[in-house]
């Protein structure tokens, strides 16, 4: 609808209001109907509404036609097509003209004559445009003698031309009384409504012409039609409307009734769909406050908990520092004491206080190296933590999640595990792990500790192995180091600057592997396939001029061996060469010094 209609249209609305008759109003342009047209899916809409409508897709016409249309419903949104000669070749909907007709009589009081003023109208001409009481319709109809009108009310015809017989004249029908209206109907005195006028006597649609499909008057029966089978209306009517009841009775009603059925299954289950998701909305609220205040509860409960472990903390922080200040003083006094009578005193003054001085020094010093207070790393708290999946029980019947953890490493329960604490070898790379533990002796779950290792071999100071150590977060430490003379060693493990449980510990590392560079077989003959040039580290002989050992001959070990030593461990070191050295050319042992 273009902007100038749309206003149109709202001045109107607001100034007469809406219409009272639903079924003449236009759902597009929610008007009364202008030259209403059927659309295939039987909605009807203004010609014009119809031109305005969005195309949704356009066919391919032969060759030199107009393309056929496709637009949606505004209605139902089923795809119908357009002529391709546009709205006005589709069919009028004569019913929704009579509504018009009847809506326009709607007005503001009883309708009065328009020619004496003073009967009520009855009748109406379509030509004249003037509302007649019963005496002066029958004057004006013996005028139309001279001059022809219509008079008439409601029309019971079609309009000759589209959707007619095509010839432009009009149908005629009988004026209605307008006492047959519902008492209290209110006519409003307006322009001729836009209703298409129907043809003067002798011109009524009362033949069908068959192969045109449509109604036609007699002049275009015997022009336009002449060669056309054509019918009387009253004679074709029943077979047509027989067929539209038949489809109507036996097939639509059915299924309108198992459509009106399926509905309220729909509409049953809808409401059965809402009262289900209500009530589980409402379970779902119950179950967040319940659950809300478990986890409120349980919050402030482990805030009881942080708390108590703050105050216990803060009382073993207060007795180790009074520890620490006491010790500190005592200290402090003898180191004092002693700095003084060193620097003050006489040569007898000192021999005098010795025994005193030496036996309180000594006890000063003893305390310091039996790890008393003042070698033990003070509590900061690192100790306590929240873990937000750990599992906490139930509050309140709900599970609840959340725990206040409070492990502190014992590192009198610490422990060392691997393969590599005693042995290891030269050159070769060798792992342990240290375990933290609490006083409980379980394993912390998590890291952060300061672990140092130390490796030290015992024979020469100088000479250390360097160590690695990695953070597992799981309460373990890697270690791994790589010593590079064989020895004894001494491994110190220590946890916040305190030795763990075995530590020190001794490790032997042994020197490294001699590897073999022969082939592990069973004699030269079959390892080099028969060659005479072959040798053995064995003492083995063969006669016939070869140089290798061979089965049942002198001096072959009787078992598989190394090729290079003679060696029969396969996983051993390869033989020294002065062992090598020993063994003479025919296969007999010397003594040497090893």
């Amino acid at each position: 609808m273009s902007q100038p209609d749309r206003i149109e249209n709202e001045a109107e609305l607001e100034r007469n209001g809406p219409p009272a008759n639903p079924r003449a109003v236009c759902n597009a342009c929610k008007r009364l109907y202008r030259d209403p047209r059927i659309l295939p899916c039987l909605h009807t809409f203004c010609s014009e509404c119809i031109g305005q409508l969005e195309p949704f897709s356009m066919g391919g016409p032969p060759r030199g036609e107009r393309p056929v249309v496709t637009v949606l419903c505004p209605t139902c949104d089923s795809e119908v097509d357009i002529p391709p000669s546009g709205p006005g070749a589709l069919s009028t909907d004569h019913l929704a003209l009579d509504e018009v007709f009847l809506e326009t009589l709607v007005a503001d009081g009883p309708l009065g004559c328009d020619l004496c003023g003073e009967g009520g109208a009855e009748s109406r001409c379509e030509v004249c445009c003037v509302n007649l009481c019963g005496f002066c319709c029958q004057a004006h109809r013996y005028r139309r003698q001279e001059n022809p009108a219509l008079l008439r009310t409601r029309t019971q015809g079609a309009e000759c031309g589209e959707g007619g017989c095509g010839c432009g004249n009009e149908a005629e029908a009988d004026g209605v009384s307008l006492r047959s209206l519902p008492q209290g109907a209110e006519v409003r005195r307006s322009p001729q409504p836009a209703r298409p006028l129907l043809p003067p006597p002798g011109q009524e649609l009362r033949l069908f012409c068959q192969p045109c499909d449509r109604p036609v008057c007699l002049e275009c029966a015997a022009t336009l039609h002449r060669d056309h089978h054509c019918s009387p209306t009253r004679d074709v009517v029943h077979r047509h409307g027989d067929r539209i009841r038949e489809l109507v009775s036996g097939h639509l009603r059915p299924h309108l009734g198992h459509l009106k059925a399926s509905l309220q299954k729909v509409e049953k289950s809808q409401d059965a769909l809402q009262a289900r998701v209500d009530a589980t909305a409402s379970e779902v609220r119950g179950f967040a406050r319940g659950y809300a205040s478990a986890v409120e509860a349980h919050c402030l409960s482990l805030l009881h908990r942080l708390e108590e472990l703050h105050v216990q903390r803060r009382n073993q922080l207060h007795l180790q520092r009074a520890q620490l200040q006491q010790e500190l003083v005592d200290v402090q006094g003898g180191v004092d004491f002693a700095e003084r009578l060193l620097t003050c005193g006489s040569d007898a003054e000192i021999l005098s206080a010795k025994a005193v001085t030496l036996k309180r020094l000594g006890s000063l010093a003893e305390g310091s190296r039996s790890g008393r207070p003042a070698a033990v790393a003070p509590d900061d708290g690192s100790g306590i933590s929240f873990a937000a999946s750990e599992p906490a029980g139930q509050v309140g019947g709900f599970p609840v999640v959340g725990a206040i953890v409070s492990k502190t490493v014992e590192v009198s329960k610490c422990t060392i595990e691997g393969e590599d604490l005693h042995t290891s070898r030269e050159g070769e790379r060798a792992h342990f792990l240290v375990v933290c533990r609490d006083s409980a002796g379980e394993r912390m779950t998590r890291g952060g500790e300061h672990v140092m290792v130390s490796i030290v071999h015992k024979g020469k100071k100088d000479c250390k192995a360097e160590s690695a150590v990695v953070d597992n977060g799981d309460g373990t430490y890697a270690v791994s180091y790589t010593p590079q003379e064989a020895g004894a060693y001494s491994v110190w493990v220590c946890v916040r600057a305190q030795h763990v449980q075995g530590s020190p510990l001794a490790l032997t590392v042994s020197r490294k592997w001699r590897h073999h560079s022969g082939t592990f077989h069973c004699c030269c003959f079959c390892s080099s396939g028969g060659s005479k040039e072959a040798r053995c580290g064995c003492p083995g002989t063969m006669p016939g001029g070869f140089q290798g050992c061979g089965h049942g001959h002198k001096g072959h070990p009787g078992k598989l061996h190394w090729s290079c030593c003679g060696c029969t461990v396969k996983n051993s070191d390869c033989l020294p060469q002065s062992v090598l050295d020993a063994v003479s050319a025919r296969g007999h042992l010397r003594t040497v010094e090893l």
